[in-house]
């Protein structure tokens, strides 16, 4: 049953339909999206096929339209076909999977599910997307067949962007469809699967939910304030900084009330059921329509007089405020996220005393609800961390802040304690998870081994030894095994510095010398924001121009070594790939990014154009599979490149980087992150074993002066039109300068090291530009681009 799912139905179109759709259609599966036909049709309009897919239509184009966006590139919508249930079903036929995620009424889908059972091919396996709806009540009349072809899949939103997959099979689910539907979703998707039980609200939602609805209960009793809270239960306690409130109009104050209710309504026999009861003031909220971000007022609003807070006594709007005290306490929290929450909990003061009573809680009511809603302490972790981006989950929650001064700090202030708490303490257990790879098991009592994926490595797993091969202040060089060698920024947002310029050209000879290739592999939240800024702002104000054209020359020397390196170079890419770093992308053999990565050059952006070749490389990668003694225009290719570097054009997605010709078709795309060093040396491995041999040097003809007078409209026009200021025109003109080759009278052959040198002089005198400058200096102290 390892059968990968090539072809797949999606039956409604809403926003969760049509955001499964579209992230299949990125996993390159062929995919059927149906909806019903919109009721109320004319009999003339009832005859018109367009306006019988009205609903799927209204769905596609939807997530075309998504902000963020739920397609890579809009050219991946073109393997999803639309109908309507009651012309199309039979598309539904040579599926190997049927998902359906319409309305959560129980009598609508079991309709829908008579109509699938009679219509699909054997075999076919079907989901539902249901939260709250139990398995057994929607498959009352179903055959067998039916049955054992039947789960739940439980996608968060938006699903091209959360990690959280919750797999629920019923009684009659055959094990073998659940094993290829985790296989599907791990090798395909990219997700993490949680193998969840047929409860209300399966896993994520249930302890989520029961958290956020403590929070807001909690928050009353106290009498703090929504943005006394959001300072507490952000990342002082390893939750994003959209913390309690701000999450919650991220997601809708309507859809958490759905939740939270459902949850009250389904547990009747929970002993924590009242917690689920939220407090008055959501109800208002939710009548007066005031549901966060969708309807541009939630708890916080933005106005002309600036941010509004909702006040969930008063229920009125006031300016934003809170206590001053609890806010620079909690700002005053450093170190790790399992630091930080130990000294939250830890302080006597209204901040701890409040987080505290919310994670001792939500801590008990976690370890209570298994074995009930999951097997194991680590799904119900990976829950919280993939669902809702938690950086720990429960169990490691009460690990960082001890688990038996947890333990006895609960049983002090008398909360209920699942027995299978009691005897992992009494049996002396010190932690929930251990160094050697084992997790607790709350069912048998005894430490068992992690299910951990060996695809997912850190370079601190991966890496063989000790020490490094090399290292230096803002670089380090690590064997990875089979004869790979891992290089890695240490600076600072791993930025580009003199030390990591040295580093790229050392650990190359290395590699050419001791390895047969090499990774080039970063840790932390980005993979490179491009070069330090602030080095650079000083030498100008310092006029060392000859330092400045020197540290431009080591990198581009650098990144040309890598470039035409003897053996292969892999980069892998994540998070914010601009300037430097996607230059250095640019300089490798191959890239196997992220799903998530944002790649563009930006330096116009700090009044300067890309100095480590970007310019070259951009341009050569547009123009690299013209075949040899073609005689073609350059100017249409040189006019793209000139608008991705002056406009700053970022792809935002290694599947969007791959349509504006950044990365190369052949790049890899890692779905999910934490599998992106292993593939990435894999293809690094790949490149060796193949018979890997450099690329040779390359010179292109160029359209000189006439292509840089026709680049010289398309600033005008801007210019005119109040697009562009006059210090714009002047950074893109030295942009065009660069890639038409120089002003020379015609089309003529120019050299890599011909545009090397018009790159670097271009840039050292964007450095003396006083207005340049100054856009440096205001991005370093305000993180945002000057225009002026």
């Amino acid at each position: 049953m390892t059968k990968p799912v090539r072809r797949a139905g999606v039956i409604g179109a809403g926003v969760m339909g049509s955001g499964i759709m579209a992230h299949f259609a990125n996993a390159g599966i062929d995919v059927v999206m149906l909806d019903i036909v919109p009721p109320g049709l004319s009999e003339e309009e009832k005859k018109n096929p367009a306006k019988r897919n009205g609903f799927a239509a209204g769905g596609f184009k939807g997530a075309l339209k998504a902000r963020p966006a739920a397609f890579f590139h809009p050219v991946y919508a073109k393997r999803v076909t639309i109908g309507n249930l009651d012309d199309d079903i039979a598309l539904l036929k040579g599926c190997d999977l049927v998902i359906e995620a319409i309305i959560e009424n129980v009598d609508i889908k079991r309709s829908l599910f008579d109509k699938l059972e009679n219509t699909l091919d054997e075999g076919t396996v079907v989901a539902s997307n249901t939260s709250g709806l139990r398995i057994a009540d929607m498959l009352q009349g179903r055959g067998d067949a039916f049955r054992k072809n039947f789960l739940v899949m439980h996608f968060f939103n938006p699903v091209r962007y959360m990690k959280l997959l919750e797999l629920v099979s019923g009684e009659e689910t055959d094990p073998d469809v659940m094993a290829r539907m985790k296989k599907f979703g791990e090798d395909q998707l990219g997700k993490g699967i949680v193998i969840g039980k047929d409860t209300p609200n399966f896993v994520g939602n249930r302890i989520g939910c029961y958290s956020m609805s403590l929070t807001m209960n909690q928050m009353l009793e106290d009498g703090l304030t929504p943005e006394d809270v959001d300072a507490i239960t952000g990342p002082p306690m390893g939750h994003p900084k959209s913390a309690s409130y701000r999450t919650a109009d991220m997601v809708g104050l309507d859809t958490f009330k759905h939740v939270s209710d459902n949850c009250y309504a389904a547990l009747p026999d929970d002993p924590e059921r009242d917690v689920f009861k939220l407090p008055e003031f959501m109800s208002v909220m939710v009548e007066k329509k005031l549901l966060g971000n969708k309807t541009r007022g939630g708890f916080y609003k933005k106005t002309k007089e600036g941010i509004q807070t909702f006040d969930p006594v008063k229920l009125e709007y006031r300016p934003k405020a809170g206590d001053q005290d609890i806010k620079n306490f909690c700002k005053s929290l450093k170190g790790s996220p399992a630091e930080r929450v130990k000294a939250l909990v830890e302080n006597d003061g209204p901040a701890g005393k409040f987080a505290w009573t919310v994670l001792s809680r939500t801590l008990a009511y976690s370890a209570s609800k298994v074995p009930e809603i999951t097997d194991r302490v680590e799904d119900v972790d990976n829950a919280m961390k993939w669902g809702y981006n938690w950086d720990l989950g429960p169990f490691e929650t009460w690990d960082a802040i001890g688990f038996k001064a947890g333990y006895d700090r609960m049983k002090a202030d008398g909360l209920a304690i699942p027995e299978s708490i009691d005897e992992m303490a009494a049996s002396g257990a010190e932690s929930f998870y251990t160094d050697d790879g084992r997790v607790y098991d709350l069912v048998t009592g005894e430490y068992a081994a992690r299910d951990i994926d060996p695809r997912n490595a850190t370079l601190t797993i991966m890496r063989q030894g000790d020490a490094p091969v090399f290292e230096n202040r803002g670089a380090a060089a690590w064997d990875l095994g089979d004869g790979i060698l891992g290089l890695t920024f240490t600076t600072k947002a791993n930025s580009i510095d003199d030390t990591v310029i040295a580093g790229l050209s050392e650990a190359t000879e290395i590699a050419e010398r001791d390895f047969r290739g090499m990774v080039i592999y970063n840790e932390g939240d980005h993979f490179c924001v491009g070069a330090n800024l602030f080095a650079v702002v000083m030498a100008a104000q310092q006029k060392a121009w000859d330092q400045l054209r020197d540290t431009i020359s080591g990198l581009q020397n650098a990144l040309q070594r890598t470039k035409y390196s003897s053996i292969p170079v892999v980069a892998a890419p994540f998070g914010m790939t601009v300037g430097g770093g996607f230059e250095v992308c640019m300089g490798a053999d191959a890239v196997q990014a992220a799903s998530e990565t944002y790649v563009g050059l930006v330096e116009v952006g700090v009044g300067l154009l890309p100095g480590g070749a970007g310019n070259m490389n951009m341009l050569w990668r547009a123009l690299e599979g013209i075949p040899d003694g073609t005689e073609v225009d350059t100017l249409p290719f040189v006019s793209r490149a000139f608008q991705n570097i002056a406009m700053a054009r970022v792809a935002t997605g290694a599947g969007e980087a791959r349509e504006f010709g950044y990365f190369r078709k052949s790049d890899g795309i890692s779905f999910d992150r934490a599998r992106l060093l292993t593939e990435a040396k894999a293809r690094a491995v790949g490149l060796a074993e193949g018979g890997y041999q450099p690329p040779p040097r390359r010179a292109y003809r160029l359209p000189g002066e006439s292509g840089i007078a026709t680049l010289e409209m398309m600033i005008g026009s801007l210019v005119a039109g109040g697009y562009a200021s006059e210090h714009d025109a002047l950074i893109a003109r030295k942009v065009a300068n660069v890639l038409c080759g120089g002003p020379s009278g015609h089309a003529h052959e120019v050299t890599e090291e011909q545009m090397l040198e018009l790159e670097r002089e271009a840039f050292v005198s964007l450095c003396g530009e006083p207005k340049s400058q100054e856009r440096m200096q205001h991005m370093l102290t305000t993180n945002k681009p000057l225009r002026n």
